[in-house]
């Protein structure tokens, strides 16, 4: 499934800069158009469902909430 989304692209000293306007992601390159490719990059991997490298384990914690 493709989706849009709006990005901006400006110079900050030898790099340009790609931010998404619409999820915190930004990224860099040399030219605009290598800036606006490594965003497109950062999205996907941004969106890619996450695989675990092992099974979750359920784990229990005590917290103190309230004065003792």
């Amino acid at each position: 499934m493709k989706r849009p989304f709006s990005a901006t692209v400006w110079r900050e000293g030898q790099w340009y800069i790609a931010q998404c306007l619409d999820v915190d992601v930004a990224s860099q390159g040399d030219t605009e158009e290598e800036a606006l490719a490594n965003l497109k990059e950062a999205l996907e991997l941004h969106f890619e469902p996450p695989t675990p490298t092992r099974p979750a384990e359920i784990r229990t914690i005590e917290v103190e909430v309230g004065a003792a």
